[in-house]
């Protein structure tokens, strides 16, 4: 009768661990099979991607012609270079652009642009016509200096990341930080994304396939990603790890206990 009693406390105590601690797959492999378009449209959609320009957008525009010394006053006064990206592309750093509150900015000659809201390729079209009264054949490069992303929660490595292609994906992002952890929920990630002046948030499923559809597949400078904890990593919390210690401790006690009056 108490071998009896011991056993049925010895499979309780260990179900109770084990469902306190296991994670069910559906729950933590990416990419599962869901609702996916047709293979032309998400091929549409990737190759359409550009990032759009923003207030506070910090931009790196050169301007050049056929004749170079033409284009020098199109372009801010030229610094000495302090060990920056550009040192692959010459000595000499052009000083950045700033985006301000209402959308522009302040341009050699040209004056007040305004680049807000366009995507990189509209703004430098926007550029050159602008240009073409004044150069022959002008080209415009554009890149932003400040895309960052920051991804924070149930990670491996939280933090900022600067981001030099100006193109990535939630996936990526959460590589760079180091994945998510065991105790990452995979069902509600959330990304904060600021939208002319308006913040906003989206929860993203990447458990299912056809979350690489989504608009928020592909990331925006700025965007702030947050990983929700998992039901484990929030029940565990509520119990506190004293209380697993309990209920480990208690378990291997009652083994102990079963064995011995079992042995007897």
């Amino acid at each position: 009768m108490k071998n009896n009693f011991f056993k049925n406390i010895t499979v309780i105590s260990v179900i109770i661990l084990l469902s306190s601690s296991c994670v069910s797959k559906k729950n933590v492999v990416y990419l599962q099979q869901g609702v996916t378009e047709n293979k032309e449209d998400k091929e549409s959609k990737s190759l359409n991607y550009e990032p759009v320009l923003q207030v506070d957008d910090v931009l790196l525009i050169v301007v050049s012609a056929e004749n170079p010394e033409v284009a020098i006053p199109y372009n801010l006064n030229i610094t000495p270079l302090q060990g920056t990206i550009l040192n692959a592309v010459s000595p000499y750093s052009l000083q950045s652009y700033l985006i301000d509150k209402d959308g522009n900015i302040d341009f050699p000659i040209l004056g007040k642009i305004k680049l807000g809201g366009l995507t990189r390729i509209d703004a430098i079209q926007k550029i050159k016509i602008l240009l073409e009264p004044h150069l022959k054949d002008p080209s415009v490069n554009l890149r932003i200096l400040n895309f960052k992303i920051s991804v924070i929660g149930e990670v491996a490595r939280p933090g900022s990341y600067p981001i030099q292609s100006e193109r990535i994906t939630l996936l990526e992002a959460l590589s760079l930080a180091g994945d998510l952890t065991i105790y990452g929920n995979r069902n509600s990630i959330l990304i904060i994304r600021e939208k002319e002046g308006m913040k906003t948030i989206e929860k993203v499923d990447i458990t299912k396939r056809d979350f690489i559809n989504s608009p928020y597949y592909y990331l925006c400078q700025n965007d702030q990603i947050y990983v929700e904890p998992n039901k484990t990593k929030v029940n565990a919390s509520v119990i506190g790890p004293d209380v697993t210690v309990a209920f480990s401790a208690l378990s291997i006690l009652v083994t102990i206990l079963a064995l011995t009056i079992k042995f007897k």
